[in-house]
């Protein structure tokens, strides 16, 4: 699957996987701040961005072959990576079943499970009916918090334009991707140095369920991201970028 991808900086590699509904734009108030350390590599998934849909259902290990397909398309064999939501579960995947390509690892609004397989199969068969416009509203209140809302509509209007473009065959197979993720199977093979990160306001993977990820991986630490609802990289981009600046230069310090 060839993934429609961006990259800014150089150095060391470090991909940046999106979340369920989110193009590669996802990631523009960190690329800044981490393309003057790293490389980084943003791609859109499956139906989302300028990537093409094919029929679902996926699975997150074919979204995580995905990207390991771009890594060695352009030339990089190790890589960090920081994934949030769904694009947490995909790195969870590739930290566990590709450890040789993985160096150090963020998992940022994530859980091991996400919600319950008939709610996601309900939500793929509705966005394969109506679109994504069928379920942006539920899904904009759970990403953003109200305060934050209030204060930055144009950035809201941004995400939902980008939510209600995504292919609604890529979203519905995503959304069976997740309907069938369990990560407690993988924790424990998981051994680079690993930083789960939580939003304090996040519904969708709370704080508990954050920690419970940590707590299945040897070493891993857990941060937790103050007022921040479940899409925490928009909603507090200064504290999220610099936890995951943090963890992936420590080595360095």
């Amino acid at each position: 699957m060839r993934v429609h991808h961006r990259t800014d900086g150089a150095g060391r590699g470090l991909l940046l996987v999106s979340s369920l509904g989110s193009a590669l734009e996802l990631w523009e108030p960190q690329v800044g701040p981490l393309a003057g350390r790293f490389r980084l590599v943003r791609f859109d998934q499956r139906g989302h961005g300028d990537t093409p849909a094919p029929q679902g259902p996926y699975t997150i290990e074919e979204l995580a072959c995905d990207a390991l397909e771009l890594l060695d398309r352009i030339g990089l064999e190790r890589v960090s990576i920081c994934g949030l939501s769904l694009g947490g579960a995909v790195a969870t995947w590739l930290a566990a079943n590709a450890p040789d390509r993985v160096d150090r690892l963020v998992i940022a609004c994530a859980a091991a499970r996400f919600g319950t397989p008939d709610g996601w199969h309900a939500r793929a068969a509705a966005v394969r009916a109506g679109g994504t416009e069928a379920v942006v509203d539920g899904v904009l209140e759970r990403w953003f918090t109200p305060a934050f809302a209030a204060a930055n509509p144009g950035v809201v209007a941004g995400f939902r334009a980008a939510f209600c473009a995504v292919n609604r065959e890529g979203y519905a197979g995503c959304c069976e991707a997740l309907a069938a993720w369990d990560a407690s199977a993988h924790l424990g093979r998981i051994r680079a140095p690993t930083l789960v990160l939580s939003g304090s306001e996040d519904s969708v993977a709370p704080p508990d369920r954050g920690r419970a990820v940590a707590e299945g991986i040897a070493g891993a630490r857990f941060t937790l991201i103050e007022d921040a609802a479940h899409l925490a990289s928009a909603g507090q981009p200064a504290a999220f970028t610099r936890a995951v600046l943090d963890h992936l230069t420590e080595e360095a310090r």
